[in-house]
Order: C-alpha cells, then sequence, then structure tokens
C-alpha cells in the first residue's frame, strides 16, 4: 500500500517507486481523489502497466480479484494522499492481514497535514468533515462545524469528487451550501486548491468574499478556522 503524494507523479518516495518496480501488479485507487497528471506519466515513470481500481473493485471485489493475486504475487496498490486518508484502505488492509496477506505500508503527504500551509496550527483542528454533492437535507457537516467551534477548534471541510466523471465539488458551492444553512457570511475560511502542487491556490477572507474568488485547481477544500493565535492571524492573512 503506497501513498502518491497529492501532487504528479513525482511525488512517489523513492521508496515507494522503488516497491512499485519491484511488484507484479500495480493498481491505482481512483474513486477517493486524483492527481495532478496523468495515467500515462505514472506508467512512463513506473515502466509498468497501472490498472484502475473503482469503489466496487476495492470494496465489494477484492477478495475475488486484488487479494487474490497478492496471495501468490506482489500487488502494489497505490493511493493518492497517504494509504490511510480514507478508511476503505484500512479496511481493504484488514481483510487482506486477515487471508493471511503480508501487507507492507509506505506513507505520503496528505490533505491532513498539506493544510498547514494555510498557517493554522494543526493540533488545533477538530473533526473533519465532508460536504456531498446532494446535500439538500445532509445536516451532518453543519453540526460538526457548531461543534468545532464551540470547543475553539478549526473545521476542515472536503468536498466530494467523483474522479472517473470529472466531477469536483467547488468552494464556491462548498460556501453557498454553508450560507443556505445560515452560516454567517461574514465568517472567515479559507479556501485551498492544488494542495501539495508546486503553485497551490489559497484564499483567506470571510465566505461571501472567498466565494467569488477563482480557483482553478482541484480537488478543493475549505477550512473555518476557530479562535486564532496572533501568529495564526499573521499567517492567514498572507493569503487575503
Amino acid at each position: 500500500m503506497i501513498g502518491l503524494g497529492l501532487s504528479d507523479e513525482r511525488d512517489i518516495s523513492l521508496k515507494g517507486l522503488e516497491a512499485v518496480k519491484k511488484c507484479d501488479i500495480i493498481y491505482l485507487e481512483s474513486y477517493t481523489s486524483r492527481l495532478q497528471c496523468t495515467l500515462e506519466k505514472l506508467e512512463k515513470l513506473y515502466n509498468k502497466n497501472i490498472i484502475l481500481a473503482d469503489r466496487i473493485l476495492v470494496e465489494q471485489k477484492a477478495e475475488e480479484i486484488i487479494l487474490k493475486e497478492a496471495k501468490t504475487k506482489d500487488v502494489a496498490f497505490l493511493v493518492i494522499g497517504d494509504p490511510f486518508g480514507a478508511t476503505t484502505h484500512i479496511d481493504l488492509r484488514l481483510r487482506a492481514e486477515k487471508l493471511g496477506i503480508q501487507v507492507k505500508v509506505i506513507h505520503n503527504a496528505s490533505v491532513l497535514t498539506s493544510i498547514g500551509i494555510s498557517g493554522l496550527e494543526l493540533y488545533k483542528f477538530g473533526k473533519t468533515t465532508s460536504v456531498p454533492f446532494h446535500n439538500e437535507k445532509v445536516t451532518s457537516p453543519i453540526e460538526v462545524l457548531k461543534q468545532n467551534q464551540k470547543d475553539k477548534l478549526h473545521t476542515l471541510l472536503l468536498l466530494d469528487l467523483d474522479p472517473l466523471t470529472d466531477k469536483f465539488m467547488s468552494i464556491k458551492e462548498a460556501i453557498e451550501y454553508l450560507l443556505k444553512n445560515k452560516i454567517d457570511k461574514k465568517t472567515i475560511c479559507i479556501g485551498c486548491a492544488g494542495l501539495g502542487s508546486e503553485e497551490p491556490q489559497l484564499k483567506s477572507g470571510a465566505l461571501d468574499d472567498v466565494k467569488i474568488h477563482k480557483f482553478t485547481k482541484f480537488p478543493q477544500c475549505l477550512i473555518i478556522p476557530s479562535e486564532l493565535h496572533f501568529i495564526e492571524k499573521e499567517a492567514i492573512d498572507l493569503w487575503k
């Protein structure tokens, strides 16, 4: 299980690249995020064919295909970000262990750590939540945000995506969801796009200001800070 980092084919670690080159079969998990490069660039660097693994394959058919192959061959399971940034991958590891398959993990950067570029202290983040595409009757992100604010903790909102259909929720859509659910338009936030790339896009300000900012990279996420240390305040002012 190999983390690829957040940007392009060059973000894999040397240890990860060495492992990929030794493996017989290479899978790339294709439903929780997207790299900012093509599949062809990965295959060229690895000199290997890569099989895209969708949610059905990983969550429902892994025993029939991926894990069956891993009983007799070296199989690489590539994950954008860190291998355990999504709980579905923890489940895959548990199923492999139950079948007596040895699992090796090679970590990498994830959105949960790359948000440190915002200037906010990572240990002051509360529960992370996600805003889904179809959110007309969804209230859990609002409840998480309010509880984090009550506990004086920052909130990271991950935005829904479907990489296979090239569909990504925008910061604008996420802010519209918050406003629709009566979050004050003057609430300070930080929009983040293309984290991990050479030129990430960040914008801080009130919700109604960040909403109209033009972000051009995906995936995107949104941070709602809580009480700020003076250094945090100075840091996020960089993104005004």
